[in-house]
C-alpha cells in the first residue's frame, strides 16, 4: 500500500477514536475537522451523483469539462479531511500536551481503570485514545482540572 492510502487509513482510524466532545473544540481543531469530514463522507457521494445526473439530463456538452472538474473537487473534500487527520495522528505532541497526556494517564490509573501503558513519545493518536477512554470512564469534570 502506498503512503497516501496508509495516511488515509490512519486518518479514518483517528476519526473513529477522537472523542466527539464540544469542550475539546476550543483546544483542538480535530472537532471541527472531524465534523466536516464526517459530513462530507455522508453527503459528497449524493452531491457528485446529483451533479452528474443533472448535467447528463439538462446540460450542454460544452459544460462537461467544468462539471467533471467540480465533481473531482467535491469527491476530494472528504479525502482531504482524512489526509489531514492521518498526518495529525502521527504528529508528536508538543511538550505542554505531553505533560497533559501524562497527567491524564495518572488520573486514569488512579481511578483504577485498565488502560494501555503510556508511551514515551506520544502522538496525537495516543492522546485521542487516552481522551476517549477518559471521557468514557472518568467524570467529565476532569477536563476542567486539566
Amino acid at each position: 500500500m502506498g503512503i497516501f492510502t496508509t495516511t488515509l487509513h490512519r486518518g479514518k482510524a483517528y476519526l473513529s477514536i477522537w472523542p466527539r466532545e464540544r469542550r475539546l473544540a476550543a483546544l483542538f481543531p480535530e472537532y471541527r475537522v472531524i465534523a466536516a469530514t464526517s459530513l462530507g463522507m455522508r453527503t459528497m457521494p449524493v452531491l457528485v451523483t446529483l451533479s452528474l445526473l443533472i448535467q447528463f439530463q439538462f446540460g450542454a456538452p460544452q459544460y462537461w469539462p467544468s462539471v467533471v472538474a467540480s465533481v473531482l473537487f467535491l469527491a476530494s473534500l472528504p479525502l482531504q479531511g482524512l489526509y489531514w487527520l492521518g498526518k495529525r495522528a502521527d504528529t508528536l505532541l508538543p511538550p505542554t500536551l505531553v505533560n497533559w497526556y501524562w497527567q491524564l494517564h495518572e488520573k486514569i490509573a488512579a481511578a483504577g481503570i485498565k488502560a494501555k501503558e503510556p508511551v514515551s513519545r506520544p502522538r496525537y493518536y495516543e492522546l485521542g485514545e487516552t481522551l476517549n477512554l477518559a471521557f468514557k470512564q472518568l467524570d467529565k469534570s476532569f477536563i476542567n482540572d486539566m
